[in-house]
């Protein structure tokens, strides 16, 4: 008899995994139309899709093991890290997802807002978030819109050997800013950032992506806290904001 194990599981959506079978569970509709959507718009490998009974999508295992985990030193290969930015080269290149993103407006609105949450309720020191904030900033410019992920954590990108073998979580895919996705990717693991862009083969700007390591970690500590995990772990969000310093 198979083992059920709770990948992740928090009030807004949970993810079970049954065998070679994950179960996605989602009380947001809207989210499972999109990842359904972008796998199957996205030029690079994804899970295939099972079965789908709202509210619960079947999906069926990748071969491999993630990339890395946030906190955590990462094993795989510098070969393995310039794939992963090979195919988000593939993914920024492919025709843009028809429903809109999010405007740097809206983004710069939500940055305030947190910004003022963590400094309001001592979350955070108070220079460490007006640092960060500054940082950020960088991010917060014009950019050609492009077929982003939206989520590409390291945990979200599996790899056997040096071949990316999948990648999973697409419901925050649309169109974005390209140097979001390579940040995220490299998000706590910034010394495998030459290899993603050996294997991305384009010039990016780096304070940017540093400006984008800022504003993720920002916009995530309150969410984090609230859906029950600790962004303060070494190496994650807590620990980027103070790299930044």
């Amino acid at each position: 008899m198979e083992q059920v194990e709770v990948v992740v599981a928090h009030h807004e959506c949970a993810t079970l995994r049954v065998g070679e079978v994950f179960l996605k569970i989602d009380a947001d509709q809207g989210r499972t139309d999109v990842e359904v959507e972008a796998m199957a718009m996205a030029p690079v490998p994804t899970p295939e899709v099972l079965w789908r009974e709202p509210p619960v999508l079947a999906l069926a295992a990748l071969p491999g093991t993630a990339l890395a985990r946030l906190g955590k030193p990462s094993t795989a290969s510098p070969a393995a890290w310039a794939s992963a930015g090979a195919a988000v080269r593939m993914l920024h290149d492919a025709p843009l997802p028809p429903w809109p993103g999010r405007s740097v407006d809206e983004i710069a609105s939500d940055l305030d807002g947190e910004c003022a949450w963590l400094i309001t309720n001592d979350v955070l020191p108070a220079d460490l978030v007006t640092r960060n904030r500054q940082v950020a900033e960088a991010a917060l410019r014009p950019w050609t819109p492009v077929f982003t992920h939206g989520d590409l954590q390291v945990a979200h990108v599996f790899t056997d050997g040096d071949k990316i073998t999948g990648v999973l979580d697409w419901s925050e895919a649309g169109p974005g800013d390209a140097l979001f996705d390579l940040a995220i990717l490299t998000l706590g693991h910034r010394e495998h950032l030459g290899d993603v862009l050996a294997g991305y083969g384009a010039d990016v700007d780096l304070d940017v992506i540093r400006a984008w390591w800022s504003l993720r970690s920002l916009l995530a500590v309150r969410w984090l806290i609230e859906h029950g995990f600790d962004p303060s772990s070494p190496g994650c969000e807590v620990d980027v904001l103070r790299s930044q310093m």
